[in-house]
Protein backbone atom coordinates (compact mmCIF):
# COMPACT_ATOMS: atom_id res chain seq x y z
CA UNK A 1 0.00 0.00 0.00
CA UNK A 2 1.09 3.59 -0.51
CA UNK A 3 2.15 5.69 2.47
CA UNK A 4 -1.09 6.68 4.29
CA UNK A 5 -1.96 10.33 3.70
CA UNK A 6 -3.30 10.52 7.25
CA UNK A 7 0.25 11.69 7.97
CA UNK A 8 -0.99 15.12 6.84
CA UNK A 9 -3.75 15.30 9.45
CA UNK A 10 -3.25 17.85 12.24
CA UNK A 11 -1.62 16.62 15.45
CA UNK A 12 0.80 14.70 13.18
CA UNK A 13 4.02 16.66 12.72
CA UNK A 14 4.06 16.63 8.92
CA UNK A 15 2.01 19.83 8.71
CA UNK A 16 4.73 21.69 10.63
CA UNK A 17 7.34 20.82 7.98
CA UNK A 18 10.60 22.66 8.62
CA UNK A 19 9.09 25.46 10.74
CA UNK A 20 9.26 23.50 14.01
CA UNK A 21 12.32 21.85 15.50
CA UNK A 22 11.74 19.95 18.77
CA UNK A 23 14.23 20.63 21.56
CA UNK A 24 14.72 19.26 25.07
CA UNK A 25 13.83 21.66 27.90
CA UNK A 26 17.47 21.84 29.03
CA UNK A 27 18.69 23.07 25.64
CA UNK A 28 20.78 26.20 26.06
CA UNK A 29 19.38 29.10 24.04
CA UNK A 30 20.16 32.78 24.13
CA UNK A 31 18.06 35.14 26.22
CA UNK A 32 16.46 36.46 23.05
CA UNK A 33 12.66 36.60 23.13
CA UNK A 34 10.72 33.84 21.46
CA UNK A 35 7.24 32.59 20.69
CA UNK A 36 4.81 31.57 23.42
CA UNK A 37 2.30 28.74 23.41
CA UNK A 38 0.00 29.12 26.41
CA UNK A 39 -2.70 26.68 27.49
CA UNK A 40 -5.52 27.59 29.89
CA UNK A 41 -7.57 24.56 30.83
CA UNK A 42 -8.71 23.14 27.48
CA UNK A 43 -8.01 26.31 25.51
CA UNK A 44 -5.11 27.76 23.55
CA UNK A 45 -4.38 31.43 24.25
CA UNK A 46 -3.36 33.31 21.13
CA UNK A 47 -3.10 36.91 20.03
CA UNK A 48 -6.20 38.07 18.18
CA UNK A 49 -5.16 40.62 15.57
CA UNK A 50 -7.51 41.68 12.80
CA UNK A 51 -9.47 38.44 13.25
CA UNK A 52 -6.28 36.40 12.78
CA UNK A 53 -4.87 34.14 15.50
CA UNK A 54 -1.12 34.42 16.02
CA UNK A 55 1.44 32.94 18.38
CA UNK A 56 2.47 35.64 20.88
CA UNK A 57 6.08 36.78 20.67
CA UNK A 58 8.22 38.32 23.38
CA UNK A 59 7.44 38.67 27.06
CA UNK A 60 4.56 36.63 28.51
CA UNK A 61 1.39 38.48 29.49
CA UNK A 62 0.70 39.61 33.02
CA UNK A 63 -0.04 36.69 35.33
CA UNK A 64 2.39 34.28 33.62
CA UNK A 65 5.65 33.68 35.47
CA UNK A 66 8.45 33.49 32.85
CA UNK A 67 10.34 31.04 35.07
CA UNK A 68 7.53 28.49 34.72
CA UNK A 69 7.75 28.39 30.93
CA UNK A 70 9.36 25.35 29.32
CA UNK A 71 11.33 25.32 26.10
CA UNK A 72 9.67 22.88 23.69
CA UNK A 73 11.51 23.72 20.48
CA UNK A 74 12.13 26.42 17.92
CA UNK A 75 9.51 27.95 15.64
CA UNK A 76 10.57 29.79 12.51
CA UNK A 77 14.10 29.82 13.94
CA UNK A 78 13.15 31.40 17.28
CA UNK A 79 12.67 29.74 20.69
CA UNK A 80 9.19 28.38 21.38
CA UNK A 81 8.22 28.14 25.04
CA UNK A 82 5.06 26.74 26.55
CA UNK A 83 3.22 26.97 29.84
CA UNK A 84 -0.12 26.48 31.57
CA UNK A 85 -2.45 29.00 33.17
CA UNK A 86 -5.07 28.15 35.73
CA UNK A 87 -8.49 27.50 34.14
CA UNK A 88 -9.81 30.36 36.28
CA UNK A 89 -7.09 32.82 35.19
CA UNK A 90 -8.44 35.95 33.46
CA UNK A 91 -7.91 36.23 29.71
CA UNK A 92 -5.00 38.60 29.02
CA UNK A 93 -5.75 41.71 26.99
CA UNK A 94 -5.66 41.23 23.19
CA UNK A 95 -5.73 37.45 23.61
CA UNK A 96 -8.33 34.99 22.35
CA UNK A 97 -9.11 31.63 23.94
CA UNK A 98 -9.78 28.89 21.40
CA UNK A 99 -11.15 25.46 22.37
CA UNK A 100 -8.44 22.86 22.10
CA UNK A 101 -10.15 20.30 19.91
CA UNK A 102 -10.43 19.21 16.30
CA UNK A 103 -13.68 21.17 15.86
CA UNK A 104 -12.19 24.64 16.35
CA UNK A 105 -12.87 26.64 13.20
CA UNK A 106 -10.30 29.38 13.81
CA UNK A 107 -7.20 27.34 14.60
CA UNK A 108 -5.20 26.34 11.55
CA UNK A 109 -3.56 22.91 11.38
CA UNK A 110 -0.16 24.20 12.45
CA UNK A 111 -1.38 25.96 15.59
CA UNK A 112 -3.53 22.97 16.48
CA UNK A 113 -0.57 20.62 16.08
CA UNK A 114 1.80 22.80 18.10
CA UNK A 115 -0.85 22.97 20.80
CA UNK A 116 -1.15 19.18 20.79
CA UNK A 117 2.59 18.72 21.30
CA UNK A 118 2.60 21.30 24.09
CA UNK A 119 -0.38 19.70 25.78
CA UNK A 120 1.33 16.30 25.89
CA UNK A 121 4.65 17.66 27.16
CA UNK A 122 3.11 19.89 29.83
CA UNK A 123 0.95 17.06 31.17
CA UNK A 124 3.94 14.71 31.25
CA UNK A 125 6.11 17.25 33.06
CA UNK A 126 3.42 18.10 35.62
CA UNK A 127 2.40 14.54 36.41
CA UNK A 128 5.89 13.09 36.73
CA UNK A 129 7.71 15.24 39.24
CA UNK A 130 8.30 12.13 41.39
CA UNK A 131 9.38 8.58 40.65
CA UNK A 132 6.57 5.98 40.55
CA UNK A 133 8.98 3.30 41.83
CA UNK A 134 10.37 4.90 44.99
CA UNK A 135 8.74 8.32 45.27
CA UNK A 136 12.00 10.19 44.86
CA UNK A 137 12.27 13.50 43.07
CA UNK A 138 12.56 13.25 39.29
CA UNK A 139 14.47 15.64 37.08
CA UNK A 140 14.79 15.98 33.33
CA UNK A 141 17.16 13.49 31.77
CA UNK A 142 19.83 15.52 29.92
CA UNK A 143 19.05 16.08 26.26
CA UNK A 144 15.47 14.79 26.34
CA UNK A 145 12.01 15.15 27.88
CA UNK A 146 12.67 11.99 29.86
CA UNK A 147 12.82 11.99 33.66
CA UNK A 148 15.50 10.46 35.88
CA UNK A 149 14.87 9.64 39.54
CA UNK A 150 17.41 11.33 41.80
CA UNK A 151 17.13 8.46 44.32
CA UNK A 152 16.92 5.13 42.49
CA UNK A 153 18.02 6.29 39.03
CA UNK A 154 15.10 4.87 37.05
CA UNK A 155 14.56 6.64 33.72
CA UNK A 156 11.18 7.23 32.09
CA UNK A 157 10.06 9.00 28.92
CA UNK A 158 6.78 10.56 27.75
CA UNK A 159 4.47 7.63 26.90
CA UNK A 160 2.16 7.27 23.92
CA UNK A 161 -0.90 5.08 24.46
CA UNK A 162 -2.00 3.11 21.36
CA UNK A 163 -5.67 2.89 20.40
CA UNK A 164 -7.47 1.12 17.58
CA UNK A 165 -10.29 2.86 15.72
CA UNK A 166 -12.26 0.92 13.13
CA UNK A 167 -14.90 1.35 10.44
CA UNK A 168 -17.05 -1.77 9.97
CA UNK A 169 -18.80 -2.21 6.60
CA UNK A 170 -21.68 -4.52 5.68
CA UNK A 171 -22.42 -4.14 2.01
CA UNK A 172 -23.47 -0.50 1.56
CA UNK A 173 -23.92 -0.06 5.32
CA UNK A 174 -21.37 1.08 7.89
CA UNK A 175 -21.44 0.84 11.66
CA UNK A 176 -21.16 3.87 13.95
CA UNK A 177 -21.61 4.32 17.68
CA UNK A 178 -22.61 7.20 19.91
CA UNK A 179 -21.47 8.21 23.41
CA UNK A 180 -23.98 9.97 25.66
CA UNK A 181 -21.63 12.92 26.29
CA UNK A 182 -21.43 13.84 22.59
CA UNK A 183 -23.60 16.55 21.02
CA UNK A 184 -27.06 15.43 19.97
CA UNK A 185 -27.06 13.36 16.79
CA UNK A 186 -23.31 12.78 16.58
CA UNK A 187 -21.97 9.31 15.75
CA UNK A 188 -18.42 8.09 15.20
CA UNK A 189 -16.27 4.99 14.80
CA UNK A 190 -15.78 2.31 17.41
CA UNK A 191 -12.46 2.81 19.20
CA UNK A 192 -10.58 1.79 22.32
CA UNK A 193 -7.24 1.44 24.06
CA UNK A 194 -4.91 -1.48 23.48
CA UNK A 195 -5.15 -4.06 26.26
CA UNK A 196 -2.24 -5.95 27.81
CA UNK A 197 -0.86 -8.60 25.47
CA UNK A 198 -2.90 -7.48 22.43
CA UNK A 199 -1.96 -6.57 18.90
CA UNK A 200 -3.72 -3.59 17.36
CA UNK A 201 -5.75 -5.95 15.20
CA UNK A 202 -6.90 -7.91 18.24
CA UNK A 203 -7.81 -4.66 19.96
CA UNK A 204 -9.99 -3.58 17.04
CA UNK A 205 -11.79 -6.93 16.97
CA UNK A 206 -12.35 -6.94 20.73
CA UNK A 207 -13.60 -3.36 20.94
CA UNK A 208 -16.18 -3.85 18.20
CA UNK A 209 -17.40 -7.10 19.74
CA UNK A 210 -17.54 -5.73 23.30
CA UNK A 211 -19.27 -2.47 22.39
CA UNK A 212 -21.67 -3.65 19.68
CA UNK A 213 -21.83 -7.47 19.64
CA UNK A 214 -20.56 -7.49 16.03
CA UNK A 215 -17.78 -9.77 14.78
CA UNK A 216 -15.44 -8.49 12.07
CA UNK A 217 -13.10 -9.90 9.41
CA UNK A 218 -10.78 -8.65 6.62
CA UNK A 219 -9.23 -6.04 8.90
CA UNK A 220 -6.96 -3.56 7.07
CA UNK A 221 -4.78 -0.79 8.48
CA UNK A 222 -5.33 2.58 6.74
CA UNK A 223 -3.42 5.20 8.74
CA UNK A 224 -2.79 6.81 12.12
CA UNK A 225 -3.03 10.10 13.97
CA UNK A 226 -1.48 11.52 17.10
CA UNK A 227 -4.34 12.39 19.47
CA UNK A 228 -3.29 14.52 22.47
CA UNK A 229 -6.35 13.77 24.64
CA UNK A 230 -4.31 13.05 26.69
CA UNK A 231 -1.48 11.25 24.82
CA UNK A 232 -2.54 8.67 22.27
CA UNK A 233 -1.92 7.41 18.78
CA UNK A 234 -5.05 6.33 16.90
CA UNK A 235 -4.36 3.40 14.56
CA UNK A 236 -7.11 3.37 11.95
CA UNK A 237 -8.63 0.23 10.40
CA UNK A 238 -11.38 -0.76 7.99
CA UNK A 239 -13.08 -4.15 8.39
CA UNK A 240 -15.96 -6.22 7.04
CA UNK A 241 -18.95 -7.53 8.97
CA UNK A 242 -18.56 -11.21 9.87
CA UNK A 243 -21.67 -11.85 11.98
CA UNK A 244 -23.66 -10.98 15.07
CA UNK A 245 -26.58 -8.73 15.99
CA UNK A 246 -26.26 -5.23 17.39
CA UNK A 247 -26.14 -5.30 21.18
CA UNK A 248 -24.93 -2.04 22.68
CA UNK A 249 -22.74 -2.09 25.80
CA UNK A 250 -24.45 0.72 27.69
CA UNK A 251 -21.39 1.33 29.87
CA UNK A 252 -19.53 2.34 26.70
CA UNK A 253 -22.10 3.56 24.19
CA UNK A 254 -25.54 5.12 24.25
CA UNK A 255 -26.39 3.80 20.79
CA UNK A 256 -24.96 2.05 17.72
CA UNK A 257 -26.51 1.84 14.27
CA UNK A 258 -25.93 0.85 10.68
CA UNK A 259 -25.90 3.85 8.33
CA UNK A 260 -25.52 4.33 4.58
CA UNK A 261 -24.07 7.12 2.47
CA UNK A 262 -27.65 8.01 1.51
CA UNK A 263 -28.78 8.05 5.15
CA UNK A 264 -25.89 9.22 7.35
CA UNK A 265 -26.17 10.49 10.93
CA UNK A 266 -27.02 14.13 11.62
CA UNK A 267 -23.49 14.86 12.82
CA UNK A 268 -20.06 13.30 12.35
CA UNK A 269 -16.63 13.78 13.94
CA UNK A 270 -14.59 16.87 13.09
CA UNK A 271 -12.94 16.91 9.68
CA UNK A 272 -9.47 17.07 11.18
CA UNK A 273 -9.81 13.75 13.01
CA UNK A 274 -8.81 10.35 11.67
CA UNK A 275 -12.33 9.14 12.48
CA UNK A 276 -13.80 11.58 9.95
CA UNK A 277 -11.03 10.90 7.44
CA UNK A 278 -11.86 7.18 7.50
CA UNK A 279 -15.62 7.78 7.28
CA UNK A 280 -15.27 10.18 4.36
CA UNK A 281 -12.82 8.01 2.47
CA UNK A 282 -14.21 4.52 3.07
CA UNK A 283 -17.92 5.06 3.78
CA UNK A 284 -19.29 8.31 2.40
CA UNK A 285 -16.98 8.92 -0.51
CA UNK A 286 -17.06 12.64 0.42
CA UNK A 287 -20.71 12.85 -0.62
CA UNK A 288 -21.81 14.72 2.50
CA UNK A 289 -19.37 17.58 2.96
CA UNK A 290 -21.85 19.59 5.04
CA UNK A 291 -21.99 17.09 7.91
Amino acid sequence: MSYPDTVNLPFNRACLRDSFRPLSPDTVVTDEPGFLLLIRGEELLLLDEDESLLLPYGSPPQGVDPDTLLLMGSWEGRPLRTGRLSPSAPLPAQYAAEPFNAYSTRLDDRLLTLGGIARILLAWNHENSHCPRCGGESRHHPGSWGKSCMVCGVQRFPPTHPCAIVLVRRGEEFLLGRKAVWPQGRYSLIAGFLDVGESLEECAQREVLEETGIRITNLHYVGSQCWPFPSQVMAGFVADYAGGELSVADDELEDARWFTSHSPPLSLPGRRSIARWIIDRYALGNLHNNL
